[in-house]
């Protein structure tokens, strides 16, 4: 059996699929092991994953909070460099320490987050096997695709490519601190020079949390990614709903893991809610205060809490109010529930675009979209049968790809085989 490293951003839901991948892993024998910065270590949640700290220098412990409220809230052009240079200082970091670590922790073969080059970086000079994993929309390129970051829909037209190719032409720009790192280390490893996140992917084997019908058309087929679905262990997860009124629709709203302190957002949803006599449940995951979250309740119309089962509570629910995190997304789908999406920050305007492709909800601007006009749109996707329609095939796509049981199988056919190993789970 192998020896397995994973690495991946410091992310609470790029560690919560990639701790997947690890379990089932580890339930084939394998052994496995995280690296990372120490402050990292908190992400796991089942100590028999096995954890190295890096960078005890450059990311003391302690150092990841700042990190993070950063990336979830830039707030200016500042701080959107800001947030890139964390990106490049980590990248480096990892490219300097994960050599060593890796020789002494005796590591086989790497299962790396597509958001962190020095994965395949540092596994490619060592010529040893590696996995990509798009826990996000993948970064994979291709033309008339717009990033996963752009609003954009796809396009075929003169003009809506000619847009694409503009802000892909900014956000290389923007991207610049971390192509100088990626530049740096891949001429330092002796490899071919490169400088941004697609080209640190796997040849091996690529895995994607989403599924096919969900993204774009890819005009090359996009056969080098293997689309499985979520990434996540089974839950027994149960929700009492004895309050709720059986008469009246039910909403779930949450912002993810890293927004859920935008309290005049969940306020706004609050009062769309109202105006339509809909029912609706507030997750914030632990953003808010005390004092906020009783602000925004209401009896018998507002309920709010830090944590829900959110997959059970989408069974309830008859729409589902989020900021386009991927993971939510798509348990909306399985549970066939239409999405009223306020993207926010990293893929999820690119999330929200492919949702508005897909006909299984609609789009708004968390900032500047009114509590009226919010209103509206969830009276849509209620009154609209199209929507539940499409999230329903969707959420029966999501089903059968596989989840983390057959990006296991996948991994393994490349721990066994090589490439050639992933052809009969393909």
């Amino acid at each position: 059996m192998s020896h397995v490293g994973i690495i991946a951003p410091p992310f609470p839901s790029h560690w919560r699929a990639m701790q997947a991948l690890g379990r089932g892993l580890q339930r084939q024998g394998h052994r496995v092991t995280f690296f990372h910065q120490h402050d990292a270590a908190r992400l796991l949640s089942d100590p028999a994953l096995g954890f190295v700290a890096l960078g005890q220098q450059t990311h003391p412990p302690g150092s990841l909070d700042a990190v993070l409220r950063r990336a979830a809230n830039p707030g200016s052009p500042w701080g959107l460099k800001r947030v890139i240079a964390d990106l490049a200082r980590t990248t480096d970091m990892l490219c300097r320490e994960l050599p060593q670590a890796l020789s002494l922790a005796g590591v086989d073969a790497l299962v790396c987050d597509q958001m962190e080059a020095a994965g395949g970086l540092v596994a490619e000079a060592r010529q040893m096997p590696w996995v990509s994993v798009a826990c996000a929309l993948p970064v994979n390129r291709e033309p008339g695709i717009p990033l996963p970051v752009m609003p954009w829909s796809c396009s075929r037209r003169p003009r809506d490519l000619e847009i694409q190719a503009a802000s892909t032409r900014v956000y290389d720009h923007l991207m610049a601190p971390q192509r100088r790192v990626i530049e740096h280390h891949a001429a330092a490893f002796g490899l071919s020079r490169r400088g941004a996140l697609h080209e640190c992917l796997s040849p091996w084997l690529q895995i994607s949390q989403t599924v096919r019908d969900f993204d774009f058309p890819r005009p090359a087929g996009g056969d080098e990614l293997q689309h499985v679905g979520p990434l996540r262990e089974p839950m027994q997860q149960e929700f009492d709903g004895s309050g709720l009124s059986a008469g009246r629709p039910f909403v779930f709203a949450s912002l993810g893991t890293l927004q859920g302190q935008r309290e005049r957002t969940f306020q706004r949803i609050a009062q769309a809610c109202a105006s339509q006599d809909v029912q609706l449940l507030i997750a914030h995951c632990g953003g808010l205060s005390t004092r906020q979250a009783q602000a925004l309740r209401r009896p018998g119309q507002v309920w709010v809490t830090d944590f829900a089962p959110q997959q059970a509570v989408l069974e309830r629910a008859d729409a589902v109010v989020s900021h386009a995190g991927l993971n939510t997304v798509m348990d909306a789908f399985t549970a066939a529930v239409p999405v009223l999406a306020l993207p926010i920050a990293f893929d999820q305007p690119g999330v929200a675009a492919r949702l508005v492709h897909a006909g299984a909800g609609l789009k708004a601007s968390p900032r500047w979209t009114s509590s009226r006009e919010m209103g509206r749109a969830l009276r849509r996707l209620l009154d609209e049968p199209a929507f539940g329609a499409r999230s329903a095939e969707l959420g029966q796509a999501v089903r059968q790809a596989g989840g983390t049981d057959r990006a296991v199988a996948l991994i393994e056919g490349v721990l066994r085989s090589g490439p050639s190993g992933i052809a009969h789970v393909a």
